[in-house]
């Protein structure tokens, strides 16, 4: 009597449909832990300057000039980092790893001839990975958190261009983990553009309702917030910056939050300092 063929089903972690279902979503919120944490151990990624900013700006568009700023800036800091003596990769340019000033960061960075990170999102009207990013560097994340977790754990520094939702909800949750002193380290916040800047976030009208308290202004050692500081981009480019220079700044600005030593500190009895 012939028997029947037993059914065979593959091994649980080799079961796509088992992999999609409701029941694995801790193991896909792993896997975006552990392929990024591989990633960069193997191609020996130490840090990272993130930049954040709208995926919208168009280099002829309304705030075109900040995508032709972000470009050179990224340039300057990864011509600076490739300087240093080091056997890892140090202050690699790292973004959202779309367009507009996502773009702009990779393409600087690429063009000073350094590797450079892109960090990308799948959404439904699908965010394509810019083609400036360095290839073994090119992660892609479906969940927002775990895309800022990564943002976050390499960050030794946080350059926030104009931008939108994302650029704000990506900021202020820095500058929150900053607060409530869930880092181990102070990641400097800088927000470039500062006529824009001052024009959507009124830092000091949260001081005043009470929403949030004046210690959480005080960019020095002993504040919680760290350094975070609208720059007029004149104070950038006008002054004909190297990319020492630029390198120089963010060793400072880290320092401070190192050893509470060097770099400039921005006082919340001052909030024109800290809005340019």
């Amino acid at each position: 009597m012939k028997q029947p063929n037993a059914t065979h089903r593959p091994l649980a972690y080799k079961d796509e449909q088992f992999l999609d279902s409701d029941e694995a979503r801790p193991l896909r919120i792993l896997a975006e832990y552990l392929e990024p944490l591989q990633i960069f151990c193997r191609e020996r990624i130490h840090d990272t300057i993130v930049f954040f900013g709208s995926a919208r700006l168009t280099p002829d568009g309304p705030l075109g000039r900040y995508y032709e700023e972000a470009r050179e800036l990224a340039r300057l800091i990864t011509a600076w980092s490739k300087s240093l003596p080091s056997n890892a990769h140090r202050y690699i340019i790292c973004s959202g790893g779309g367009g507009g000033i996502m773009e702009a960061a990779n393409r600087g960075a690429s063009e000073a001839g350094g590797r450079t990170i892109g960090l990308n999102i799948g959404l439904p009207h699908e965010q394509r990975p810019n083609p400036y990013i360095t290839r073994e560097l090119s992660i892609e994340f479906h969940y927002f958190f775990m895309r800022k977790l990564w943002f976050a754990h390499l960050a030794r520094a946080l350059v926030a261009f104009p931008g939108g939702f994302g650029t704000l909800d990506e900021m202020f949750e820095i500058l929150t983990l900053e607060q409530t002193r869930k880092l181990d380290r102070s990641i400097p916040v800088v927000l470039y553009g500062s006529s824009y800047w001052k024009e959507i976030i009124n830092f000091e009208a949260l001081v005043r309702h009470g929403t949030i308290s004046r210690e959480d202004l005080d960019c020095s050692p002993s504040g919680q917030v760290g350094q975070y500081v609208a720059i007029e981009e004149e104070r950038v480019f006008g002054s004909s910056i190297t990319a020492r220079g630029a390198g120089d700044e963010i060793e400072n600005r880290n320092a401070i939050g190192r050893s509470g030593e060097g770099g400039t500190r921005y006082k919340a009895s001052d909030p024109a300092a800290l809005l340019g």
